[in-house]
């Protein structure tokens, strides 16, 4: 059951872009068939998931009108992802990662950023989502473009420390040598891995430890430091002779 914050945002995107279409797109001759692309033309037309699919994570020099086609598939892409029925998330570009869509009027951008985040604020809160955590927080973050928002919201709270320490096990190899551990970020990447990494440094430790994971939580604490005093800390000599 989603939260009341996730069904208010979905109702206010179904609201602010209802009727939306791309009017004049014609598509992608080699890689969009004819009825596919007539979706994109025809506002209050319900489009077949896998269409609906390749359409978010298309590459935008695909339409001849980028943002109009993602404003057209925002009511029901927003809830094929919130509702987990969209196959997949964290597999491409998602395609409001690639549109200015903070440029559009402030009704649309506000709806768009209010979606995101009480979508990610509704994962942390369920024990077992459907999509990889660490693959919503990279959608999510990759569309804001800046991993702030979601970290600011990631509270500590039983459930959201369990995803905690999933996502710490999965990134903390690339970002122990200062290594991206994204995939799909295309803006704002490069100020995202240190704000990551001083986060999960701070906040992560003491949340790690108390799930009886004090290797990752000492790891976590290990991001603090400068990439030479990082790897000559004494927990390598002690986690070596342990394994």
């Amino acid at each position: 059951m989603s939260s009341a914050d996730l069904d208010a945002a979905l109702a206010d995107i179904d609201t602010v872009f209802n009727g939306f279409a791309s009017p004049n797109e014609t598509g992608c001759g080699r890689c969009h068939l004819p009825e596919e692309t007539a979706y994109l033309r025809t506002p209050y037309t319900r489009v077949p998931l896998d269409v609906l699919r390749m359409y978010l994570f298309e590459v935008s020099d695909h339409f001849d009108d980028h943002a109009a086609a993602m404003r057209r598939l925002l009511p029901q892409g927003a809830r094929a992802m919130a509702e987990s029925t969209l196959d997949g998330v964290g597999w491409g570009f998602h395609g409001l990662s690639r549109v200015d869509w903070r440029s559009w009027p402030a009704e649309q951008a506000t709806a768009v950023e209010a979606f995101v985040h009480a979508w990610w604020q509704d994962v942390l809160a369920t024990p077992e989502p459907p999509y990889a955590v660490a693959e919503v927080f990279e959608t999510c973050a990759a569309i804001v473009r800046s991993v702030t928002p979601l970290l600011d919201r990631w509270h500590a709270a039983p459930v959201a420390d369990v995803h905690l320490a999933r996502c710490v096990d999965r990134w903390l190899e690339s970002l122990l040598v200062d290594r991206s551990p994204f995939f799909w970020f295309l803006y704002g990447e490069e100020a995202a891995v240190p704000e990551l990494q001083s986060w999960l440094a701070r906040h992560a430790p003491a949340r790690l430890g108390a799930q009886g994971e004090p290797g990752l939580a000492i790891q976590a604490e290990l991001l603090a430091l400068p990439y030479d005093e990082r790897w000559a800390h004494p927990y390598w000599d002690s986690a070596s002779a342990t394994n």
